[in-house]
């Protein structure tokens, strides 16, 4: 229909005749405007379909290969922009870890090169840095826990911001750090409680004294300053704190000796006085009444020479030693035992006491042979002096490891623990009355320590009320 309107006509359809699917093209053929003929034609389908199939098969190859070369570009291209991302990532966690040594590789690209030798540098930069600030709190540590006064930061809070060793020992604490522990923890003392409160509250400098039971008494003084931050602002108190029962001690021990020393001579200079007085009032009416008054005095001048003599001793002892140090040559122990013993046999005859002296055989050390009899004889003359009658004194001379000890036993009325520390002192008695009524200067035990001392030895003692007195004089071998 469409060839006869003079327009080219094409159909698609099944052909019974050529059992196959066939397309038509019908053609109208015009010559001066009239149709002279209609050429049609015909052409299987199944070819097109074919070549269509084949175009189209080709069509989806290429695309696939087209995809899977785009995929590999992309994937190279992916990985050489991920690879170097990822290494920079796994660089800046292992600087997050502290690892400044480690150093990321120089990617191919320019801006990734920059970027990786910018996080070397800041590395470096932040090593060189933590290093720094590392040494310098190192040092600061170092400084810290070999000073012997505590120091000790406490913020607003009450709660120790920092501390150093020499307070875990002052408050006898095992802690390994008292950082972030409130003060309740660190003392039970209520006066150091209350000088940390008024520190705080009244943000100014002051110092004091305090005592803590940790469990022996110590007296701690203190300093504390306001501690304030990088910007100025106030955050806690800083302490400084110094065990001064050593110094305490001396000072209680200087003015013991002092007010001793005054007694000592002043009772035996005012009996002086006193009949020195009445001789010159009386006069020498009665010759016997004056002999007795002379024999008093005499042994009140004999008492002050004693003293004099001890105390002279004892000075030349200490100054040696400080100077130049006592002149040492290698003796016999047993000798020293058997001079000191032969010295002290007559007293201990007029007592029934019996003095045995023992020594192992061939025991020598480095000694001041004239010095060491000495304090020897003291020991020996105040077992004695403080046995009862018919009893023994024991004198032996053992090797203990690296020390020779030379040991005097005595059974008589024994000292209290509590004197223990204090009868090396000057002038100290436990016993006022007693003492002096058996005679003495109170200085013999002094004169002992302070030989010991200059022997580079140390004397101790083991006794109690009722059972006697052991004084142990332990020198080194060598």
């Amino acid at each position: 229909m469409e060839a006869a309107d003079g327009r080219i006509g094409t159909s698609i359809r099944y052909s019974a005749t050529m059992k196959n699917r066939m397309m038509y093209v019908a053609i109208p053929l015009v010559h001066d405007g009239q149709l002279l003929a209609i050429l049609r034609t015909a052409i299987t389908v199944s070819r097109i379909d074919e070549q269509l199939s084949r175009i189209r098969l080709r069509f989806i190859l290429g695309g696939i290969v087209i995809a899977l070369i785009v995929a590999g570009i992309s994937l190279l291209v992916s990985r050489r922009i991920s690879k170097p991302v990822e290494e920079l990532k796994i660089g800046a966690d292992r600087f997050s870890q502290g690892d400044f040594d480690h150093k990321l590789p120089t990617p191919d690209t320019v801006e990734m090169t920059t970027l990786a030798d910018s996080m070397n540098q800041m590395a470096a930069r932040l090593n060189d840095r933590i290093k720094t600030i590392v040494q310098h709190r190192n040092e600061l540590e170092a400084v810290l826990s070999s000073m012997v006064e505590g120091v000790l930061a406490v913020d607003h809070n009450e709660r120790v911001l920092f501390s150093n060793q020499a307070v875990l020992r002052l408050f006898d604490l095992k802690l390994g750090t008292l950082t972030g522990k409130t003060i309740q923890e660190v003392s039970r003392s209520p006066h150091f409680h209350r000088f940390v409160q008024q520190a705080l509250l009244n943000r100014e400098t002051a110092e004091g004294t305090f005592t803590l039971y940790t469990p022996d008494e110590r007296i701690v003084h203190f300093r504390n300053a306001p501690l304030k931050g990088g910007s100025g602002e106030h955050i806690g108190t800083l302490f400084a704190l110094n065990d001064v029962t050593g110094i305490k001690r001396l000072e209680n021990m200087r003015r013991d000796f002092a007010a001793n020393v005054s007694h000592e001579i002043k009772t035996p200079l005012t009996a002086i006085k006193g009949f020195v007085e009445t001789l010159i009032d009386v006069g020498a009416g009665d010759p016997e009444e004056t002999l007795r008054f002379l024999s008093i005095i005499q042994k009140h001048v004999d008492r002050l020479t004693a003293i004099v003599k001890d105390l002279k001793q004892l000075s030349q002892i200490e100054l040696a030693d400080e100077k130049i140090g006592i002149s040492l040559e290698r003796g016999q122990i047993g000798d020293v035992i058997r001079e000191a013993v032969s010295e002290c046999r007559d007293r201990a005859t007029e007592k029934r006491i019996d003095i045995v002296g023992t020594c192992e055989e061939d025991l020598q050390i480095p000694m001041n042979e004239q010095l060491l009899e000495h304090a020897l004889s003291n020991l020996i003359d105040n077992a004695i002096t403080f046995s009862s009658p018919e009893s023994r004194v024991d004198v032996t001379a053992t090797t203990e490891g690296s020390e020779a000890v030379i040991r005097v036993q005595d059974y008589g009325i024994g000292i209290e623990p509590r004197y223990h520390q204090r009868i090396f002192e000057r002038f100290y008695r436990v016993d006022e009355g007693r003492s002096r009524e058996k005679g003495g200067t109170g200085l013999g035990l002094a004169i002992v320590k302070h030989v010991v001392l200059a022997h580079n030895g140390r004397i101790t003692v083991d006794s109690a009320p009722g059972r006697g007195s052991r004084f142990d004089i332990r020198l080194p071998l060598r």
